[in-house]
């Protein structure tokens, strides 16, 4: 008797078990869905929806909806802006990295792109202000005191915009933005020279400034570059090099206080205490860069 009950019962546990798994499964599809309200929307309608979480500066919220956009539909006009919108709305929402994968990801896909040199562009924008920290933020650090290998990447794409689509209306910002670079790898050549010169290691800042004017020509540091010189020279003896340096700023910038003898000015010991604070004489150069643009 005990074994027939279990036989006739054995078919009976089998139904119920499946019955439980259909049921589960049926709330856990009904959850999925209720979780996507865009769920079987058409294409136009995601992309204005998240379109309109652009206009409005809702930053994350439109590059949630451009992704479930592509996720919905992988091909198409619509899916290939969508990614254009994402990487842009990664770029604004200050997800430098993300925006930088996501227009790698879109080169790759799209080389031939109609859009593809204000990929570029977006790159290059995106690349210039990785790695910005909170302590650059709090004091006001200047460019060139960070770390230059993502700056170096902008001026790269930047460049790719100016060489092969020197005719896109993005070329000619992307020219003005490889000057600014420019002047940002001149300064951190200058920063490094002015280190040197304060340990009073003479030939290595005359080598920094030489390395300057020789990369970097007209940028806004160069005759910070050549005050340098001069001071290096003076101090090594050099009488011919060093009049020379005077020459060149008394022709080009007769007012740098190299000339009055008020250059180098080393920061004050409470500057000193900031490990974050770049040579105060650099600001020479930087004011002159200001007054060129104008």
């Amino acid at each position: 008797m005990i074994r027939r009950s279990s036989l006739l019962s054995a078919p009976a546990r089998t139904a119920a078990l499946l019955l439980v798994l259909a049921l589960v499964a049926t709330g856990c599809h009904r959850g999925t869905k209720g979780d996507s309200p865009d769920e079987g929307l058409p294409v136009e309608q995601i992309y204005e929806k998240s379109h309109r979480l652009m206009e409005g500066g809702n930053w994350s919220g439109a590059e949630a909806n451009f992704r479930r956009l592509i996720a919905q539909y992988p091909y198409g006009p619509y899916t290939e802006q969508a990614m254009i919108e994402t990487a842009y709305a990664q770029y604004k929402a200050g997800k430098h990295d993300d925006a930088v994968s996501s227009v790698d990801r879109f080169i790759r896909t799209y080389p031939t792109h109609r859009n593809i040199a204000y990929m570029y562009y977006l790159r290059g924008l995106a690349n210039g202000n990785r790695n910005t920290v909170f302590l650059r933020r709090v004091w006001s650090l200047d460019a060139s005191r960070r770390d230059l290998s993502t700056p170096r990447q902008a001026y790269a794409d930047f460049n790719i915009v100016v060489d092969r689509y020197p005719n896109s209306r993005y070329a000619a910002d992307a020219r003005q933005r490889m000057l600014e670079l420019r002047d940002v790898f001149a300064q951190h050549e200058l920063d490094n020279a002015m280190y040197y010169l304060r340990r009073e290691a003479w030939v290595s800042a005359a080598g920094r400034a030489n390395f300057l004017l020789e990369n970097y020509p007209q940028s806004a540091f160069q005759y910070d570059a050549v005050a340098t010189l001069g001071e290096a020279y003076t101090h090594l003896g050099n009488k011919t090099l060093a009049d020379d340096a005077r020459r060149v700023l008394e022709l080009n910038q007769p007012e740098h206080p190299w000339l009055q003898g008020k250059w180098p000015k080393y920061p004050w010991m409470v500057r000193k205490l900031n490990p974050f604070a770049g040579e105060k004489s650099a600001s020479t150069g930087q004011r002159n860069a200001k007054l060129q643009r104008k």
